[in-house]
Order: C-alpha cells, then sequence, then structure tokens
C-alpha cells in the first residue's frame, strides 16, 4: 500500500491528526501530509502512504488554490479569529474599494509570515515561541499570488478566492491586502480548494476513506518521462546506482522501466547530466 490519498479535512483538528486517524483507520505504518493545514482551516490535505511518504516533496512546489473569509478592522496576534485581539480600527470600506484594491496584490512580493507559524529559527518552531510571548524577526520570502478574487462586503466581512505560490501564507495575505486598504484584517475562515492539478472536489473524509482510495505511485508517475534499461543497469538501479549522460541527457525528472515497461526507479537531476535515484518502485 505504497502511494497518495486525498483528504477534505474538516475543521478544528490538525493536520497530525488526521495522520494518526488515517493511519490507525488503514492499519498503515507510515502516513505522512505534504504540507500543513491550520486546525481553524478545512479542505485539501493530501497524505502519502507507506513508502511513498519519500515522495512528498513532490507536492511541495505546487501551486495553492483557498476560499475564505476576511474579517476587516480587528487584527489578533494568529493572524485569523483564533488568536487574542489585540487591535482595532473604524475605517469605511466599499466593495468597490476592496475590489479595486485586490487587484494590486496580483504580483510577486516579499512576505513575512506569521509569528504563528511552523516556520523553524534557529531550531525552535515559531508558534512556540509566539506562545511563550516571544516573537524574533523573521525572514521574508518571495511569493507570488497569481489570482486574488473579492466576491462581496458586508458586516466587515469580505469573502475570496486566492491561487498562490508554494510558501504563501494566507493568513499573511489578508494583513497585507488590509495594509492597501488603510486598515486591518485577519482571517475568519480559510479552505484550501486545490494542491496543483488535484481539488478537494475529489477528496474524501477520514471517516470514509479506504485502501481503494489511495492513488498508486504508478498512477501517479504515468506521465513521466521513461527511460528503458538492459537488464544489467536495472540491476545496478534496484541497488540504487546514480545515472549520467552514458544513459540519458536531460533537465526533467523520469522513470527507469525495464524491458517489460515495468517502473522501477524515480530520478531526479541533482547537477548537470546526473541523477539520483530518488524511489524504488
Amino acid at each position: 500500500m505504497d502511494g497518495f490519498v486525498l483528504i477534505d479535512k474538516p475543521v478544528g483538528i490538525s493536520s497530525h491528526d488526521v495522520v494518526y486517524q488515517v493511519k490507525k483507520k488503514l492499519k498503515v505504518n507510515k502516513v505522512g501530509h505534504t504540507g500543513t493545514l491550520d486546525p481553524f482551516a478545512s479542505g485539501l490535505l493530501i497524505l502519502c502512504i507507506g513508502k511513498a511518504t519519500k515522495l512528498a516533496q513532490l507536492f511541495s512546489d505546487l501551486d495553492k488554490s483557498y476560499s475564505g473569509t476576511i474579517l476587516f478592522n480587528k487584527l489578533y496576534d494568529t493572524y485569523d479569529v483564533t488568536g487574542k485581539l489585540i487591535d482595532e480600527k473604524q475605517v469605511e470600506l466599499s466593495i468597490d474599494l476592496i475590489k479595486s484594491k485586490s487587484k494590486e496584490m496580483i504580483g510577486t512580493y516579499n512576505q513575512l509570515p506569521p509569528m504563528y507559524s511552523a516556520i523553524k529559527i534557529d531550531g525552535k518552531k515559531l508558534y512556540d515561541l509566539a506562545r511563550q510571548g516571544i516573537e524574533l524577526e523573521r525572514p521574508k520570502r518571495k511569493v507570488s499570488i497569481f489570482d486574488f478574487i473579492i466576491h462581496d462586503f458586508k458586516d466587515d466581512k469580505s469573502t475570496f478566492f486566492a491561487h498562490v505560490s508554494k510558501g504563501t501564507y494566507i493568513r499573511s495575505l489578508a494583513v497585507d491586502f488590509a495594509q492597501k486598504l488603510g486598515t486591518i484584517a485577519v482571517l475568519e475562515t480559510l479552505r484550501r480548494e486545490s494542491v496543483g492539478s488535484y481539488d478537494v472536489k475529489d477528496a474524501i473524509s477520514i471517516q470514509e476513506v479506504e485502501k481503494d482510495d489511495i492513488i498508486s505511485v504508478e498512477s501517479y508517475f504515468r506521465n513521466h518521462q521513461k527511460l528503458t534499461l538492459s537488464d544489467y543497469l536495472i540491476h545496478l538501479v534496484k541497488n540504487g546506482v546514480y545515472l549520467d549522460e552514458r544513459q540519458i541527457e536531460t533537465e526533467q525528472p523520469f522513470i527507469v522501466v525495464d524491458q517489460q515497461n515495468q517502473m522501477i526507479a524515480y530520478y531526479e537531476v541533482i547537477d548537470k547530466n546526473k541523477y539520483k535515484p530518488v524511489y524504488i518502485f
């Protein structure tokens, strides 16, 4: 049982809780997630099962999309409504102004992550320090906002849709957006709609998940470029040999297959004409 499962995480539990429950439900020893969702958020959580936990990084560079609700004129220390209220304002806003300013968020900028995040500085997670009342300077990270759509505005709240690059914090996006409006804001709700080409519409609940719902590793790699090797080299590949320009010249990851077109290993480029086995089937 090696592969991936698409889970629709409910509000109120952590990503770690999901991993534990799915591990118990499927009776497997190794389960890992590919990107944390905060307990107050719901939506798509991609889990790696069995040996596929070695492939979690395949999902880390993918774009993500979210929907949710922004609450204006209030600021909480967590950048969402689960935290402590630390500031309030009475700025008059309108739907026309909010929609107009939302277009200015599209593009690439350096975003400051929230203190309440899993980022590590000197080996310590920021949210652990934040809970102790410690605030550190943290490096900004370059993020890209591909789409940011405001749907409405009522009672100081707007619902939105955002399509963003890896590493983007939607809580920080709400705070940064509010600055353009001359006010403050936090997230009231958040739902992850997609990760790369995977959509929450295809996800299932923790209660529903069965072994048949596992997307096999072979299925995931079916459209990757393939390299067919001799039986002699296949034997070496199974033992983890690195490949070079004598076998292939490419800048893309690939799948080694044998003479019967059976998948043997997944390789990634680590240098020019140098390829490392990441996963042996």
